[in-house]
């Protein structure tokens, strides 16, 4: 992108091919956060907390970190997020913590409220159906306990304390966009996904915004996917792929197509109902050319009011994907 344009980050899921090793999905994410990192022109690379889903391999989100941090030099990493009912705060201060003590100055920390999987899942993890209910306060005490004084008297995380990681309070709705505003932390809305509260959350959010010791003034970001080539054909005919995938993997969740998505199937879901909920989640996505990729980022960043973009490099195929990092850098 140009000096002027907006900033640019990237979103990760650790994506699984049809048929790809799981090993080689995670070394792709390796590969794609080193040329990343040496282009310099990307903020951030986030990866998020999915489980039980076959096609990302980010559920253990601060091992991946470690990892990949542990393999660039410049670039932020970090959670978008851990999806923190999962978790005890002191937990997450402590895996967090760790990697700032190993990668000063290089860790975000982006919370979300949702349980990143479905019910039958949230039991296997032993998660507390409630306890998206006290998330305000487990934000709480896990800020504290990465600050110099710990909320809970003679608890402290080690290593955490002192670190003082930036959070950012991710979500698709008013109530994230009240939390963050509320704490005085960065805003994250998830719009590659979710696009139809983005505009009101953000309006929300920058009006009750109370500054805090992390953060002065509001700070917005949204997510976008983006697939862009050297020609705007190719890159439709990879935008065409992105969708099916979509729809495949929206599909697989329904129990009359299980077992069922040969492309026969596919073909025929893509004037289905489910495909319609494909494309309005992907309805905030940059497909073309850079110059036509660009025009879209600036007018986005616009409407979605936002100081940075998170962008998911969404095309199929590592090559595809290392070559839409060089045109977005450019």
């Amino acid at each position: 992108m140009s000096p002027a344009g907006p900033r640019l980050s990237l979103l990760d899921l650790a994506t699984v091919g049809r048929d790809q090793p799981i090993g080689a999905a995670l070394e792709t994410s390796v590969t794609l956060a080193q040329k990343a990192d040496s282009l310099g022109t990307f903020e951030r690379l986030w990866f998020a907390e999915h489980h039980n889903m076959p096609s990302i391999a980010s559920a253990a989100t601060a091992v991946l970190l470690a990892h990949v941090a542990a393999r660039t030099e410049r670039i932020r990493v970090g959670s978008g997020g851990v999806m923190l009912p999962n978790h005890s705060p002191l937990v997450i201060a402590e895996q967090f913590g760790t990697l700032a003590e190993l990668h000063p100055d290089r860790i975000d920390l982006g919370l979300g409220r949702a349980p990143g999987t479905d019910q039958v899942t949230m039991r296997a993890l032993r998660a507390d159906p409630r306890a998206s209910e006290r998330f305000p306060d487990d934000v709480l005490e896990l800020q504290g306990y990465l600050s110099d004084e710990s909320l809970v008297p003679t608890i402290n995380a080690i290593p955490g304390r002192g670190t003082k990681v930036p959070l950012y309070i991710l979500g698709s709705s008013l109530f994230g966009a009240q939390l963050a505003a509320r704490f005085g932390l960065p805003y994250a809305f998830a719009s590659h996904f979710a696009p139809d509260a983005l505009q009101q959350a953000v309006e929300v959010y920058r009006r009750e915004f109370r500054p805090s010791a992390q953060l002065a003034e509001p700070y917005a970001i949204a997510a976008l996917n983006v697939v862009v080539a050297d020609e705007q054909d190719h890159a439709e005919a990879l935008a065409a792929s992105v969708l099916r995938s979509r729809v495949r993997s929206l599909a697989s969740r329904v129990p009359a197509y299980a077992g069922r998505l040969d492309e026969a199937a596919l073909d025929a879901l893509m004037d289905s109902p489910v495909a319609a909920q494909a494309r309005h989640m992907m309805t905030y996505s940059a497909v073309g050319d850079i110059t036509t990729v660009r025009d879209y980022l600036e007018r986005f960043a616009e409407h979605a009011q936002a100081d940075e973009l998170m962008v998911t490099n969404a095309a199929p195929g590592l090559d595809n994907r290392l070559r839409a990092l060089e045109l977005l850098a450019s």
